[in-house]
């Protein structure tokens, strides 16, 4: 390879590979709406089961712990009678907005230059 392709190449890779990881981080197509529902506020198992259309409790038990694994959400057992479960975005978790709405308006004109109605 010649130097400028060897530039371009290695530019490329430094594209490629953080988002490559960010992929792999947000990998499914799950975790970003959990995350969208926490960003609403802390919730428990079964509100984000019922917020979240179509989501399977074995899914959305996988996915959870995955993301506290990761750092994207907090997991906190509150002391009490019945014992409450409470899920929340870490700051890390909560440093995600930005993309996320970048992706909601990718996704809106996205639908308008298909012709599917925007909600």
């Amino acid at each position: 390879m010649n130097e400028k392709s060897e530039r371009n190449h290695a530019e490329c890779q430094s594209l490629i590979r953080p988002v490559h990881d960010a992929l792999e981080v947000l990998n499914g197509k799950w975790k970003l709406p959990i995350i969208i529902s926490l960003s609403f506020g802390n919730k428990r198992f079964s509100e984000m089961s019922k917020e979240i259309a179509k989501i399977t409790d074995r899914m959305l038990s996988k996915e959870l712990r995955d993301m506290e694994v990761n750092g994207l959400i907090k997991r906190t057992v509150h002391d009490s009678i019945p014992v409450v479960v409470e899920y929340a975005l870490t700051e890390y978790g909560q440093s995600l907005d930005p993309v996320i709405n970048e992706l909601r308006k990718w996704g809106v004109e996205h639908r308008r230059r298909a012709g599917v109605p925007v909600p």
